[in-house]
């Protein structure tokens, strides 16, 4: 059986591209195939906070001297990257905000971002990622166009600090779908809607 964990990280609601996107992609899987079990979070709407002094402490310091405080700080961190290594893959909704990812999405990754969880540092000093053997798409909505190999693929900050982040977790196996140019109006507009909409349908058994 396969498990996933399928994130939002919009603030926006039913006005949410990537949300909408995501939802059909996640119905469409669900439907293909009836064994699959969804865990959903949605830290759009609940904020997952920000790291605090008392959250560095405790991630950096021996469990075993851990006192109740510092228990507590890590108490969602602990719930979150329980999720990553417990699902089989992950599906974000990632709209972009001033050419990166969302203030929350951050704050979720610093929380599940964390060494001797999700990744290690070795002998040499160099990373390792524990979060292996991970499927992971991100489905995104961006008011532009950014193709590689142009002068504006230098303004995407969004996939490949996303790629980076989570690679130093362990997951390499990253699909991006983008829905872009939503600034647009008009048939651009619906045009790269329905291309983002092409390329989730196929995946359904591409990434099956």
């Amino acid at each position: 059986m396969t498990k996933i964990l399928h994130v939002d990280t919009s603030p926006r609601g039913q006005r949410s591209h990537s949300r909408t996107l995501t939802n059909n992609f996640v119905a469409n899987w669900k439907n293909s195939y009836l064994n699959s079990t969804i865990i959903y979070r949605d830290i759009g709407h609940q904020i997952v906070p920000p790291v605090s002094e008392t959250w560095i402490a405790a991630a950096f310091s021996p469990p075993d001297t851990h006192t109740p405080e510092l228990n507590t700080a890590l108490q969602l961190s602990n719930e979150l990257i329980d999720e990553l290594i417990d699902c089989d893959r992950y599906i974000f909704s990632v709209p972009m905000y001033n050419f990166g990812i969302p203030a929350n999405f951050k704050a979720y990754i610093d929380q599940v971002c964390r060494v001797g969880r999700t990744f290690a540092v070795n002998l040499q000093g160099g990373y390792e990622g524990l979060l292996t053997g991970k499927k992971m798409l991100v489905i995104t909505a961006r008011g532009g166009s950014f193709p590689v190999g142009t002068p504006a693929a230098s303004f995407d900050f969004q996939e490949p600090y996303i790629r980076t982040i989570f690679g130093l977790m362990g997951v390499t196996d990253i699909s991006f779908v983008h829905a872009e140019n939503l600034a647009m109006k008009g048939d651009v507009r619906e045009q790269s809607l329905q291309s983002a909409k092409t390329k989730l349908a196929a995946l359904i058994t591409e990434w099956s």
